[in-house]
Formats: structure tokens, sequence, C-alpha cells
């Protein structure tokens, strides 16, 4: 199969409501279930392990008009949490079994116990993720809480979660995540031969797919894609930041490749792709998975780490990316990015990384001014 015929299923994956997609892979699994995971993280390898499909539920994009959520809402609320609650109002997530949230900001905490209150049909999880990434006890702590989220859907639908099967799902998302990491070496190495927009779409679909199909789509991806023809352009080479939770728009990729950038690495879709390196897969499970949240995962805006200032992972990876510059694109009133720019931004200036900033909305559809201030940045740096 072709990089073409795999990015046409990816883009067919992708538009479809996620209600079809849990709908059709049940059909196939008999009493297995299928649960919405909201951005950043949720544990998705617990969940595979009860015979529970993971989907990762990334609000409705350009796909929805607001014609409920806003009542649910103050105005000056995140595009993502009100379009994703609209997914529920207009039916578009019917036949998702359950939800699972978990405390990356304000607005997430609070959006579960809405989903609840109106769907009350639906399993709705709260995931209570650690905060003192110091202390003797979060590993404890968070490992009662992955057993904890288990044991919820146990009660629910009798799907029991065992060590054994634990440590076989952890396997299979480690074999899924080393291959993102291979595709993003490739993006690298190669960013002529994959756009932005095409590898998003298949990060994408990854998060939609049971995880041994997202495997081997990946694996006949990076076998084919060294033969794709492609030219290399003179661009900047930008690692973007910010959009960790609400989705840029399509059209926001393109406008920043189009003004000449090359986006060698991200922090698009992290749920699928949070840790640096793979996880145990011997020992306890449950507590191999906790240490891994807290010392192995990638530097995010919705993960407290007092170890290291917040600027270290955004200059590692810019380092590792052979990066040129920082796109900053943070949600139009999402707090966790607009308040870790600060101190990313004075990282960044004492290191000598040039830095712009784009905020962006998921329903934004002109880009004109964001692309005249890019064009202006990247000519402000290959033409100095």
């Amino acid at each position: 199969m072709t990089p073409d015929a795999i990015l046409a299923r990816c883009r067919a994956l992708v538009a479809e409501p996620l209600g079809a997609i849990a709908t059709r892979w049940r059909d196939g699994h008999p009493g297995g279930r299928a649960v919405a995971v909201y951005p950043v993280w949720a544990p998705a390898e617990v969940l595979h392990a009860g015979g529970v499909l993971p989907l990762a539920l990334l609000g409705g994009g350009s796909s929805v008009e607001l014609t409920h959520a806003d009542a649910r809402f103050q105005s000056f609320v995140c595009s993502v949490a009100k379009s994703t609650l609209e997914l529920g109002f207009q039916g578009h997530v019917k036949g998702v079994d359950g939800f699972v949230f978990s405390n990356i900001c304000d607005v997430a905490r609070n959006l579960g116990s809405i989903y609840r209150r109106n769907f009350g049909d639906a399993v709705v999880e709260y995931l209570h993720l650690p905060q003192n990434s110091t202390s003797p006890a979060v590993v404890p702590y968070l490992a009662s809480e992955l057993r904890r989220l288990a044991a919820t859907f146990e009660a629910a639908w009798g799907l029991k979660v065992t060590e054994p099967a634990l440590e076989a799902s952890t396997a299979t998302y480690n074999a899924l995540r080393a291959r993102i990491r291979a595709l993003y070496a490739l993006r690298i190495a190669t960013p002529h031969r994959l756009t932005t927009p095409e590898l998003y779409t298949v990060l994408r679909a990854a998060t939609l797919a049971p995880p041994d199909e997202a495997v081997a789509m990946l694996d006949t991806l990076l076998a084919t894609l060294p033969e794709r023809e492609g030219r290399p352009r003179d661009r900047l080479r930008v690692v973007v930041e910010g959009a960790f939770c609400e989705q840029p728009p399509l059209g926001l990729l393109e406008v920043l490749e189009d003004a000449g950038c090359y986006i060698v690495e991200d922090d698009f879709l992290l749920g699928w792709r949070w840790f640096r390196d793979d996880v145990p897969t011997s020992g306890n499970a449950f507590l191999a998975l906790a240490a891994a949240y807290v010392n192995r995962a990638v530097a995010s805006s919705t993960r407290h780490e007092s170890r290291e200032h917040r600027a270290v992972g955004l200059i590692e990876k810019v380092r590792r990316a052979k990066a040129d510059a920082v796109v900053f694109t943070p949600a139009k009133f999402c707090e966790p990015a607009l308040f870790d720019y600060v101190l990313m931004k004075q990282g960044l200036e004492r290191a000598g990384i040039p830095h712009m900033i784009v905020e962006f909305e998921e329903k934004m559809w002109t880009f004109e001014r964001t692309r005249n201030e890019i064009e202006t940045f990247v000519e402000s740096m290959l033409f100095e």
C-alpha cells in the first residue's frame, strides 16, 4: 500500500463521528466497550487491558456549530471544551460507552461533571492526576488511581484488568509509541516527504484505531515513505508548542508550511505519545505505568513538574529536532499554555532561540493575518 493510500484511509477515519467508530468496533467485538478520553492523557493501556477500545476525544473542530454548549459555559472558556460538549448534544458520540476526564485544567475538571449530568447513560469517570512529582507517595498514589479507574469499568461492564493483560497492553502501546517516534525521526530527517497536515492526520487516525491496527498502518507507512518523491526546500525548521489540548485547524498548519516553515516537532496528540521511551512490562504493571507517568513522560503544560525549569523540555526538543525557532500556538483562553508561555519564553531567550506566538481557535477559518506574521518572522530569520 502506498503512502497516499494510507493517508486516504486516515482521512476517512478522522472524518467519521466518534460514535460511529465505537459502534462499528463493538459490532466486531461482542462484549467489548469503547471509551473516549479527553485531552491530554489517560491510561489507554488500562482501558485496552480490560477489553476496551480507547478513543481520543478531541473536540468538534469545524464539524459542529455550537447550538447548545454555549449555554453551559462562560464566554471566556476554550473552544475545545464547548465543542466536546456539543458533540454529546448533537449525538456524535452516541455509541461511545464511557468517557474519561482529568484535572489537566479547571475547565476539564468541570467538563467531566457536566458530561455526567447531561449524558448519564454513559459511564463518566474522572482521573485525579498527581500534582507533586517530588513526593515519595506520588507513584503509589497514581497506581491506586489507575486501579480505581479499572475497577470503575469492571463494576459497570464486568471487564476485569489483570496484571498479565495490563503488561500485554503496555507492550502493545510501547510498540505504537515506538512507531510514532520513528515517524517523527523520519520527519526530522526528511520533512519534505510528509507534510505536517499529513503527519497530523496519520497521528489522529492512530488515536481512533485499535492499537495493533495502528501499528500495522505505521509500519507500512514507515516502510514506504522513504521511496516517496519530494523536493527539499529552503524553509525554517520550527517546533510548534502549545497545541497539546485543543487541536489546531489543518488550515493553520498549512499556512505555517506555505509561509516557509517545516514543522519538525510539535506537541499534537500528546496522549498517544506521552512516554519518552518504553514503559517496563515486568513486575507490577500498575506501578510501572504510574512510575512512567512521573519519570518518563514528555514535558507538558498539563503535568506539573517542579524538578526542572519549564523551558528545559522545550529546549531539548529544539536541539533534538535541529530546529531554528519555536512557534508558540496556544489556544485562546488556554490558561496552562499561556501561563507556561512566560516561563518558556524566558528560557528560550536565555538560550538564544528565536520564537513567535500565534493564538488560535479550533474553528478558526481565516488565516491572512497569521500568514503575514509568519512570513515576516521567516524572512527575518532566513535573510538576516
